[in-house]
C-alpha cells in the first residue's frame, strides 16, 4: 500500500462525495443502504450516521460487540475534530510516525484514527457530520462507506475506490 497515493485518493473522495443538501431522511437512506449491503454480504458491522451532536441512524448487525460501537464513536470523533476521514488522519499519523495522542494531545479513549468514518459534506456548508462503519479491517470499513456514498450520490465507485492493497 502506498500511503501517499491513498492520501491523494482519499482527498479526491472527500472533494467529490458532497451532498447538495442533507437531512434526517437522507441520513436514513445512507444508513439503510449500508445496512442492506452489509446484510447481503454477511458483514458484522456497526453503522452510525450523524450530524455533529445528533445521531440520525444507528445499527449494530449480528456478530458485532460493544467494542465496535465504541470504535465507531471514536472514529466519528476524529472526523468531527479534523473534518477529514478517519482513515486519512490515521495514514497521516502513520506517515509521520506519531499518534493523535502524541501529536494533538487527543486521548485514545475518545479518538481512533482508523479507517471507517467519512465526513458528511454539504455544498455551501462544509462538513456537518460523519458516516461510520466499524467491524471490518479499517481499509474495508472506509471503502464500504465510500461505496455507499457513491451509490447515493450517483458517482462511479470504480473511479473513486482506493487502489487494491
Amino acid at each position: 500500500m502506498d500511503i501517499a497515493h491513498d492520501l491523494q485518493s482519499i482527498a479526491h473522495q472527500e472533494k467529490t462525495l458532497v451532498f447538495p443538501r442533507f437531512d434526517a431522511d437522507r441520513a436514513w437512506e445512507v444508513g439503510a443502504w449500508l445496512h442492506e449491503i452489509a446484510k447481503a454480504r454477511a458483514l458484522a458491522v456497526v453503522i452510525d450516521v450523524r450530524t455533529f451532536g445528533q445521531p440520525l441512524f444507528f445499527a449494530a448487525l449480528d456478530g458485532t460487540s460493544p467494542d465496535n460501537v465504541d470504535w465507531a464513536r471514536r472514529k466519528g470523533n476524529v472526523v468531527e475534530h479534523f473534518r477529514r476521514s478517519s482513515y486519512a488522519i490515521g495514514l497521516r499519523m502513520q506517515q509521520a510516525g506519531t499518534s493523535l495522542a502524541e501529536k494533538h494531545g487527543l486521548p485514545v479513549s475518545g479518538y481512533a484514527s482508523h479507517g471507517g468514518a467519512f465526513p458528511l459534506t454539504v455544498a455551501g456548508a462544509g462538513v456537518i457530520g460523519s458516516v461510520t462503519v466499524s467491524g471490518l479491517p479499517q481499509r474495508a470499513d472506509h471503502e464500504l462507506v465510500v461505496e455507499a456514498l457513491c451509490a447515493l450520490l450517483d458517482e462511479d465507485y470504480s473511479k473513486l475506490a482506493l487502489a487494491k492493497a
